[in-house]
Formats: structure tokens, C-alpha cells, sequence
């Protein structure tokens, strides 16, 4: 087996050299062998390029900015951590209607809206009205206000207080089948609750 020297007529592929007539074979030889026929070429190739890269700063703008808040700013963090720390701090927690026992004492943060929770559930076999009539008097000794619609009316069961830079949301639930709940919920948005 012959070995066709590189950069000659005779080194291009034979189907492209049957393709031409012998005139056209020969000038296309000579062509390919000046570059004169792959500029064209590189000139698209150069355009693929650019659209290559360009296609790939669009996958990385599309998939890598949402990544990188993900893993740098999505979720709960500090500034939460610090609300749920003052929120959990509130006198009206520990304060519970004659009969109410202590079931469970909870904290949180929902990651996707950052808004935190802290709060105390009870034991309770009494009336809402005695326990609302509780929490009326311990609210406002710990400085809470009944919450009001914009028309006037006061909102049974929710005060509101501002608490580590923001307004939050106590709302006393229950008793229903015998759980009493007590909760706090804020977030830094200014979101309104209960």
C-alpha cells in the first residue's frame, strides 16, 4: 500500500474527486492545496463557534445563575435564625389556662418563603373562650396588640408585636380535640398572618 503525500490532489477523498469533471478536479486540487477551498470552511467552523459558545453561556445563565442562588442565598439562614431566637424569647409562650398542660415546645423556618415559626402546644380540655381570655390578658402584658382589618375590627385570637425588625403574628388556636396551640410567625418580608 501506497502512501499519497498530504496536501496534493491525490490525498482528497475520491468521492469528492469523482464528483468534478477532470478540468474542475484540477483546479480544485490546487485550491485545496493553497487553502483557497477550506476558508469557507474555517469561516463556518468560526461561526460554529459562536454559536457553540454562545449556546453554552446561555445553558450556563439558565441553569448555573438558579444554582448558584440555590446554594448561596435560597432557604432560611442567619437573619432567620436570629428572628426565631427573639420570637422564641416571648413572654406569652410560657404562659398557659388553668388546666393546660405542656405537649410540645416548636421552632422552624419554611425555606422557600423564610418565614419562621415558633410556638407551644397544650394539653387542654377547657373552653376557647377561657383560654382566648387567657392569652387576651397575657398578650398584652407581654406588650402584644389585638390585630385589626383595615376596616376597624379586631381579628379573635391574633396580635401583632414588633419583634427582631419586623411585625409578628401571635394567633391561638384550639382547643380542638384537646390540643391548645400558641404560635408566633414572622418573616422579613412583612407578610401579614393570622
Amino acid at each position: 500500500m501506497t502512501k499519497k503525500p498530504v496536501g496534493t490532489w491525490q490525498s482528497m477523498p475520491v468521492g469528492f474527486m469523482s464528483a468534478l469533471s477532470h478540468r474542475g478536479a484540477r483546479r480544485a486540487a490546487t485550491a485545496f492545496t493553497t487553502g483557497a477551498l477550506t476558508s469557507g470552511g474555517m469561516k463556518r467552523n468560526g461561526v460554529g463557534l459562536l454559536l457553540a459558545a454562545a449556546v453554552a453561556v446561555s445553558g450556563l445563565l439558565l441553569v448555573g445563575l438558579p444554582a448558584l442562588y440555590f446554594l448561596t442565598v435560597y432557604g432560611c439562614g442567619e437573619d432567620e435564625d436570629r428572628l426565631a431566637e427573639v420570637m422564641a424569647g416571648a413572654a406569652v409562650l410560657d404562659t398557659a389556662p388553668e388546666g393546660a398542660d405542656p405537649e410540645d415546645r416548636y421552632r422552624g423556618c419554611d425555606d422557600d418563603d423564610r418565614f419562621v415559626v415558633v410556638g407551644t402546644q397544650y394539653r387542654y380540655d377547657g373552653s376557647s373562650k377561657n383560654a382566648l381570655a387567657h392569652y387576651r390578658r397575657a398578650a398584652r402584658a407581654d406588650g402584644w396588640r389585638p390585630r385589626t382589618t383595615a376596616e376597624g375590627e379586631t381579628v379573635s385570637g391574633c396580635f401583632t408585636k414588633s419583634m427582631g425588625g419586623t411585625t409578628a403574628y401571635l394567633s391561638i388556636d384550639g382547643p380542638d380535640d384537646g390540643l391548645l396551640e400558641v404560635g408566633i410567625v414572622a418573616d422579613h418580608a412583612g407578610s401579614q398572618w393570622c
